[in-house]
């Protein structure tokens, strides 16, 4: 989720020389969720006078919580989202597409009010497969008076834990071309020229394109529409045992980093 001009004009002759020597990306990996490094822009909420408000969220979130399905615009993974009030500490969301249930979630702030731990389960995979997880984030500040405890600014912690097959991809690296897949049905098959490719699987990714920069070095830009959301920058270790995944969120203006582990 970047090289110098030599290198870009010699790629088309390179690329299936390098492409055959790059069977070092050839494998599963696991995402070590110890090693991940989150944003340190913080997650700005307000839920108060029965409107539920996700400041930071791409696109914006401004609906009633009430319970009911709102219409949301712009999300390419649900066209509508039920927002419902537990008690003072608890929220529960529901996301869904064309009536079906794609995602719910359920955010409960700690009694000190420093700690929201999110517990979410996504549907909308291709096989059906639910990926589930848990993660935390700390408190940077409170939100206005009589509002909810989920109400103020929040950053990414750290992720206790997610599905087995929510951390688990595959590359393989064939002639000039990198195939990548995930249990749940993510997938692309993509030359190791920039050139766009489809990618299936996913609402929020239509199209990626990935570079061979150096053979222990991949990058991989994602986009929606034509329009880039992501960066990737994929580093091999020098004993082929683990992978640095550096991501540059291009829609929220963030960077996190994590490590995948050769299965």
């Amino acid at each position: 989720m970047k090289k110098r001009l030599c290198f870009a004009l010699l790629l088309p002759i390179l690329t299936p020389a390098l492409a055959i020597a790059q069977s070092g990306f050839d494998g599963t990996w696991k995402i070590d969720l110890k090693t991940a490094q989150f944003p340190k822009k913080p997650d700005e909420f307000l839920l108060q006078d029965g409107m539920y408000h996700c400041k930071t969220c791409v696109p914006p979130v401004d609906v009633k919580a009430d319970g009911q399905d709102q219409k949301v615009i712009g999300d390419p993974y649900a066209d509508t989202l039920s927002v419902r009030v537990v008690d003072n500490n608890t929220i529960e969301q529901t996301g869904k597409k064309n009536g079906k249930v794609v995602g719910t979630g359920t955010a409960t702030v700690s009694a000190d009010g420093n700690t929201l731990t999110t517990e979410f389960t996504y549907l909308g995979s291709p096989t059906g497969q639910p990926i589930n997880g848990k993660f935390e984030e700390t408190r940077v500040a409170k939100g206005p008076a009589g509002a909810h405890a989920i109400s103020g600014s929040w950053r990414p912690a750290k992720m206790e834990s997610m599905s087995e097959n929510g951390l688990l991809f595959t590359y393989k690296v064939q002639g000039d071309t990198l195939m990548y897949s995930t249990p749940p049905g993510q997938s692309y098959s993509a030359k190791l020229d920039g050139t766009d490719a489809p990618y299936n699987g996913d609402p929020g990714t239509t199209s990626v394109s990935v570079k061979l920069v150096d053979k222990n070095t991949l990058e991989e830009t994602d986009k929606r529409d034509g329009k880039v959301i992501s960066v990737q920058r994929i580093t091999l270790s020098a004993d082929g045992k683990k992978l640095t995944i550096a991501v540059e969120d291009k829609l929220q203006g963030t960077t996190s980093q994590f490590v995948a582990i050769k299965q």
